[in-house]
């Protein structure tokens, strides 16, 4: 169930109630590839703010397999995570194998990068192995395209990710139940497109909608332009999730736009790069100009990272290649992302979010040297 509560322009406060719990939206969603965020436990995860947790479908179908899954109990019993769980449906990774599959109408044949072994993902599957972890949220197999891509090519993938979304949904209905089922609108760079996906896929009727293919290759501009355009179109009393958008800028100017729901292994993957999110932009650990510096990282942060350790002693972690240093870093940069999300939604709630988001940007400098989605191999994303 998904109540909207507030909203402030395109801006929304809503409130996502799974049977695994509550999350309180806009939330941003850290990314637990193969079952776990990288370097965090649960309990780093609850001290940190986060609500959910993203697992990836195609990596836990490779490794341990689904029916190991279910067979301990599902995802939730699995990784000792108490909260809500959302899977994707493992298209954005099995199409990022280029070189190791094959698309056709039934679905795709790829090889794993584990031990080379010959595997098919249908639309049927998907979901079958989603039904199978146990999650709350879950996505149908749709095909995704990097952007540059031509129309042809985009109208063609389209077509194709309908005709799944309506397989999936036959699935879905033979399933257990009590898992929500988003669609997933592409439509590549062209606003047409979009807006027909849009149209189709909610003319589809699922219990949420997810906008993907977004931060692949595309103009900031117009990824922003193509969000607005699509949120416009999606039913306002349920939830709209933004697949793989994770830049903080980027957060910001997508819930001023109407999202809801964010994910991304940002927080991890630059933590474990040395780098760190601050309210004033990043900070890279390994600089020398931080080898005697006492302060946090955030003066303003009330993590354990910053209430414990200086910014000396992160470097000294992180040069000398110790593990700690990882994780460290890396509960600081989720609760910097979950605090934002908390920001907004005070924000929101107060009518001011338009304030929020100037104050945002006068202070956080925008670094083009965060790693984008684009440069995310299928290995982690």
């Amino acid at each position: 169930m998904f109540e909207l509560l507030k909203t402030d322009g395109a801006a929304r406060r809503g409130r996502l109630t799974t049977p695994h719990g509550v999350v309180e939206t806009p939330a941003f969603m850290p990314v637990g590839t193969r079952a776990t965020v990288k370097s965090l436990g649960p309990d780093d995860l609850v001290a940190a703010g986060s609500q959910i947790v993203l697992a990836n479908t195609y990596h836990l179908f490779m490794r341990p397999g689904h029916a190991l899954v279910r067979e301990l109990g599902g995802l939730h019993r699995f990784m000792a995570w108490p909260g809500p769980i959302l899977t994707d449906s493992g298209g954005f990774q099995v199409f990022s194998l280029s070189k190791l599959r094959t698309v056709d109408e039934e679905g795709v044949r790829f090889r794993s990068p584990v031990d080379g072994s010959l595997h098919a993902l249908t639309p049927e599957l998907s979901i079958e192995v989603q039904h199978a972890l146990g999650a709350d949220v879950i996505h149908p197999l749709d095909e995704f395209l990097a952007n540059p891509a031509t129309r042809e090519d985009t109208e063609r993938s389209l077509e194709r990710t309908l005709r799944w979304a309506r397989r999936s949904q036959d699935a879905h209905a033979r399933g257990p139940g009590g898992q929500a089922l988003f669609g997933i609108v592409q439509g590549g760079a062209y606003a047409d497109l979009r807006v027909r996906a849009a149209r189709e896929t909610v003319a589809l009727g699922f219990d949420g909608y997810a906008v993907g293919g977004m931060a692949v290759g595309e103009p900031k501009p117009v990824m922003y332009e193509l969000t607005a355009t699509v949120t416009a179109l999606l039913p306002s009393g349920q939830p709209r999730y933004l697949m793989g958008v994770g830049k903080p800028e980027d957060l910001v100017e997508s819930v001023a736009r109407g999202i809801d729901m964010f994910d991304c292994v940002l927080p991890t993957r630059n933590a474990r790069n040395g780098q760190a999110f601050t309210r004033d932009g990043t900070l890279t650990i390994k600089q020398a100009r931080y080898e005697r510096d006492p302060a946090p990282l955030d003066a303003d942060c009330s993590c354990y990272t910053c209430r414990n350790f200086s910014r000396a002693y992160l470097r000294h972690l992180y040069m000398a290649d110790e593990l700690l240093a990882y994780r460290l870093l890396s509960l600081h940069n989720v609760s910097f992302f979950n605090g934002l999300m908390s920001a907004m939604r005070a924000a929101i709630e107060g009518g001011a979010f338009e304030p929020f988001r100037a104050r945002f940007f006068s202070r956080y400098a925008v670094s083009s040297d965060v790693v984008s989605r684009e440069d995310i191999s299928s290995a982690e994303a």
